[in-house]
Parts: C-alpha cells; sequence; structure tokens
C-alpha cells in the first residue's frame, strides 16, 4: 500500500494525523528514535549512513524542543535560527534561535533555545536576503526582519500579505533572483485539479487568470525609501512567472558558474499509488513556460485522466526525472568554492526519499548525474536507525552541512570522524 506523507494527503487527514502526532509533545530524557553511539564532533553520534571520514551528529531534538522543525539558517558562527512548523494546525509555528556550546562543552550542555516568534501560520521558508535581512515564509504571507543582536526582539515587516493558505499545498517557500526578485511558491490546492465529485475539469480552474495556483511568481521589491520621504509598500510587482507546478516546496537560485542566476525547483509530483510513478522532477524555471500540472507529469506525458485531452508536447520538458514517492521538501544550491564544489543538494523526504543527496555541475554549469549521497540509509529497524524524513538543509560558516528532519525531530550536522581517523602519529 502506498503510503502517504504530509504534503501530499488531503488536508482533513493530514491535520488529523498530524495534530495528535506533533501536538503531543514532552521533553524526553532521551532522543526520539536514535541510540546515539559515542561522540561525533563532540555532540552524541547517530547510526546514519554517511560518506566514510564523517559522522552524523545529533546536534538538537525534542529535549530542546523541536515539535516539527522544516528550515535551519546559520545566523553567525553558533547562532542558529529554526523555522519549527509546529503541526498543520493554523498557527503552531514558531521561529527558534538556538545558541550551541562549544563542541568541547557539548557532552555537558545542550543548546540554549529562544522563542523569536510564535502563533506562526505553518511556516516553512527561511533564507537571508541580498539586504541581510531574513526572510521568512508562512502559509498566507511573507515578511522579514533585520537580524536582532543577541537577547533583542526581531522587527517584522510584511511584504505579501493574503496569500492562499488553504488546500492541499498551502506552504510558502522563496528564493531570490541575481536582480534581487523575490520568487514563491503558490501551491495547487487539489492534487491533480479533482473537483469534489472527483472530476478533472479541462481547463482546470486552478490555472485560470483570477487564481494561478500550482505556480511560481516574482516579486519586485522596491528599495528602501530614503530618509525624509514617504514611506511606499515593499513590494513593486507582483505576478506569476512559470506555471504548471504542483508544489514548488523546493527551490533554489545558483550562486555561480556558468548558470548562475538559474532558478531551479523540484516538482513535488501527483500522488499516484503506484510503486514508481510518477517521477519527482527537477525543472530549470524561464519566465512564461508552462510545466503541465495538472495534465502532464514525467517526460511531457499526459496525466492519467487527460490522455486525450493534453498538449504536453507544448510544455517545457524537465531537466531531470528522480525517484518517484521521493518528495523533495528542499533545495540548496552550494558555491563552487564550499567544501560540496557547487552541488544541488536536495532534502528527499518521501517514503522512497529518506535521504540527503547532493547532484554535481555538469560542463554547462547545471545539476546533472547520478545522485551523490551525504546521509541515508534510515531504516525502520526501531533501534538506531528509524525512519528519517530529512526538510531543510544550510552550510554553517565552516561549511559544514547542517539538516533537520520532522520524524525524529532533530537538528543533525554531518562532521569530519575523527575517531575514526588514521593515527598519524606512529
Amino acid at each position: 500500500m502506498h503510503k502517504c506523507w504530509p504534503e501530499r494527503r488531503a488536508p482533513q487527514a493530514a491535520l488529523a494525523a498530524l495534530a495528535s502526532a506533533l501536538l503531543a509533545w514532552a521533553p524526553v530524557a532521551h532522543a526520539r528514535g536514535y541510540t546515539p553511539q559515542g561522540r561525533c564532533g563532540g555532540y552524541e553520534k547517530v547510526s546514519i549512513g554517511s560518506p566514510a571520514g564523517t559522522c552524523v551528529a545529533l546536534v538538537a531534538d525534542e529535549r530542546d524542543g523541536l515539535r516539527a522543525p522544516r528550515r535551519v539558517l546559520e545566523i553567525s558562527p553558533g547562532r542558529l535560527w529554526i523555522i519549527d512548523m509546529g503541526s498543520w494546525m493554523p498557527r503552531q509555528g514558531r521561529l527558534l534561535e538556538l545558541s550551541l556550546p562549544a563542541p568541547s562543552a557539548a557532552a555537558t550542555q545542550r543548546p540554549q533555545v529562544k522563542v523569536l516568534a510564535d502563533k506562526l501560520d505553518r511556516p516553512l521558508a527561511l533564507l537571508r536576503g541580498p539586504d541581510a535581512q531574513i526572510y521568512i515564509g508562512e502559509a498566507g504571507r511573507i515578511w522579514r526582519t533585520p537580524v536582532p543582536t543577541i537577547g533583542q526582539p526581531i522587527q517584522p515587516q510584511t511584504l505579501l500579505d493574503q496569500l492562499p493558505d488553504d488546500g492541499a499545498h498551502p506552504l510558502k517557500e522563496i528564493s531570490f533572483g541575481p536582480d534581487g526578485s523575490l520568487y514563491v511558491n503558490i501551491g495547487s490546492a487539489s492534487d491533480r485539479c479533482q473537483d469534489a465529485q472527483g472530476a478533472l475539469p479541462h481547463p482546470c480552474p486552478e490555472r485560470g487568470a483570477t487564481q494561478f495556483r500550482g505556480a511560481v511568481w516574482r516579486a519586485v521589491l522596491r528599495s528602501p525609501t530614503a530618509a525624509g520621504q514617504p514611506a511606499q509598500a515593499p513590494v513593486q510587482q507582483f505576478a506569476p512567472f512559470a506555471l504548471g507546478l504542483r508544489n514548488s516546496v523546493a527551490l533554489a537560485t545558483l550562486p555561480d558558474g556558468p548558470a548562475k542566476g538559474s532558478l531551479w525547483q523540484a516538482e513535488n509530483n501527483i500522488d499516484y499509488r503506484d510503486k514508481n510513478e510518477p517521477p519527482e522532477e527537477l525543472n530549470e524555471l524561464l519566465e512564461g513556460a508552462d510545466y503541465g500540472w495538472p495534465y502532464c507529469i514525467g517526460a511531457q506525458r499526459p496525466a492519467r485522466g487527460y490522455e486525450q485531452r493534453a498538449r504536453c508536447a507544448a510544455t517545457k520538458a524537465p531537466h531531470m526525472l528522480w525517484p518517484a514517492h521521493t518528495a523533495p521538501l528542499h533545495l540548496l544550491a552550494t558555491t563552487q568554492t564550499s567544501p560540496f564544489q557547487g552541488q544541488l543538494l536536495a532534502a528527499w523526504h518521501g517514503p522512497q526519499g529518506h535521504r540527503v543527496v547532493g547532484f554535481a555541475r555538469q560542463k554547462d554549469g547545471k545539476p546533472g548525474g547520478k545522485p551523490i549521497e551525504w546521509l541515508g540509509h534510515w531504516t525502520a529497524d526501531g533501534k538506531t536507525r528509524p525512519l528519517g524524513r530529512p526538510t531543510g538543509l544550510a552550510l554553517n560558516d565552516a561549511g559544514q552541512l547542517m539538516v533537520v528532519e520532522d520524524y525524529n525531530r532533530t537538528l543533525l550536522m554531518l562532521l569530519p570522524d575523527t575517531a575514526s581517523a588514521p593515527d598519524t602519529q606512529r
């Protein structure tokens, strides 16, 4: 039987299941699911597959108040912000600040946690903008705040409000273009545009001129108002950019190389119950292009129910096809000077994912090739390797990979495994 996950359930089922699972939490003595074995960079070490010479550190978990962590971002060394969605119930989300202990003290000290904002409505996006402010996406709005000094409150400024926050895909992901434009996911309200009776209308009303759900929109932001001048709305224009995208909760812009500035989207495709259909997609987003939802899947093939009505040859073909039901929930574009050498990293959250993979840049500067596994081999043996569902990725100032995952409610870090390093003193 096909396994569902929150992004793909009907909203009512998701609310019922996740409300009980995520709200019924309490501080515990041990990490949920994991049996730590030894140390990794001073932290507890968990048995998750990673490349030779590395280990996976358990940095924070529900003992530190994590409920449904979705994104992590380093503000400054040792100072992290985490978006915790809380649950699929509205206004259970929080913005948390974690102050990490020194590695030498991690064995005896827990991170210090402060709630910077609460009652957020199903938050997801967490991104540093080109203006050095931090941008946050809730289900119905996008806002930003300067980074306050430690101990001071944040100063939220709303950029976009009254965004569609209903239906199957209310979460907002964002990415910045090289010109400072802000790209925003407006997910589809349904799985495949079915109506209350299960029929599949054509044309799909969600693609209508008054809705444009299942699309990525672009916001043109105004420059800051000069001192003494009348304040203006921060968004100058907000309009659809690319269409036919079911749920773009994974967006990233390449920071360098021949394809610098190109915008990438990982598509969470229609929810068939088949194990191998339909494939997920990696798309390069171009202005005005149509990527096919709900009419087309994969390599420009008609979706079920639209076989005689879809014109898939007119849609933009995917750049890559990924395995079905991997459910990509985040993309992280690394620089070519980072330890990941420009790879596009992806958090595969779904039942056939449960890993973090990377795709190397090819000669044209675009991601391709076989997936390079960075974290994986999460299994369901109930002992040292429980299921893991990565939701968000970030690099710290040292170029080390930080991962949040919502099944075990953890913040993990990929570190050098000094315990297994060869002894060079002999």
